[in-house]
């Protein structure tokens, strides 16, 4: 294996034996989760299709991150759709938070 991964048709990351199958995949493929501003706040979330857990523990493959305001550059990675987009809520809420 060697550790790229792509989305099926529910959202559920599967891994890819043939990199050249990962790149066509990867090349065309809508990975976005979410994305919000809050005020002048952007908050990502992405599919990754990389694992960056080093192979240590479950596959990291989901990315969150806030551009701007207090939390700059804040990163939160996890495993599966559904955790990405309760990641996701959690940046927004932390965003939302500085507004306050």
């Amino acid at each position: 294996m060697n550790g790229t991964y792509k989305l099926d048709k529910n959202n559920v990351a599967v891994p890819c034996d043939d990199i050249e199958e990962w790149a066509r995949w990867f090349g065309t493929a809508a990975r976005r989760v979410a994305e919000d501003d809050v005020g002048s706040i952007r908050i990502s979330t992405v599919f990754l299709g990389i694992d960056h857990s080093l192979f240590e523990g479950p596959p990291l493959l989901f990315e969150t991150m806030i551009f701007g305001g207090a939390h700059n550059e804040h990163q939160a990675r996890c495993s599966t759709w559904d955790q990405a987009v309760a990641q996701h809520a959690e940046a927004v809420a932390m965003a939302r938070s500085e507004l306050n």
